[in-house]
């Protein structure tokens, strides 16, 4: 099975070593993901939305990693909102184990944050993509029933 492809979505101002570590580990040979986009420094506009949402929508799935200040950073609300408007399965990472992290803006009540250790990594991605696919992929993976006898 191919690499899950991830858009990191992080706070450019304070966590640039959480993206750095996030595609760190996404190069371990057993990973199981990629790291295909990521927030980009560039001012916000309408051209950003546009390269941002099509980013997103070209990824598999989008982790939100949380730090300190991951409430007060607008781009990463506008980044949440796309992946929203997107339906693009998501999820939060508490991004510093030593201090308090904060949700981003729009992010929903039962959106919960997990702890970034690789075996919980590895699994949230899996089943947060597994979750999200529509039921008629679901049903299409199931094993076709013998064709009738002549």
């Amino acid at each position: 099975m191919p690499d899950v492809r991830i858009f990191v979505s992080f706070d450019l101002e304070h966590d640039e070593d959480l993206c750095a570590a996030m595609l760190e580990q996404s190069q371990e040979a057993a990973s199981g993901f990629q790291v295909s986009a990521r927030s980009e420094p560039h001012q916000m506009s309408d051209l950003w939305e546009q390269r941002q949402r099509r980013q997103i929508r070209d990824a598999d799935e989008v982790i939100v990693v949380c730090g300190a200040h991951t409430a007060d950073s607008m781009r990463m609300s506008a980044e949440l909102k796309i992946i929203q408007e997107e339906d693009k399965p998501y999820f939060l990472l508490w991004g510093r184990r030593e201090i308090m992290c904060t949700r981003p803006t729009g992010a929903r009540p039962q959106d919960s944050m997990y702890s970034w250790t690789t075996d919980i990594l590895r699994t949230q991605i899996a089943y947060t993509l597994r979750k999200h696919r529509p039921m008629e992929a679901r049903k299409s993976a199931k094993a076709s029933p013998a064709p009738p006898e002549p």
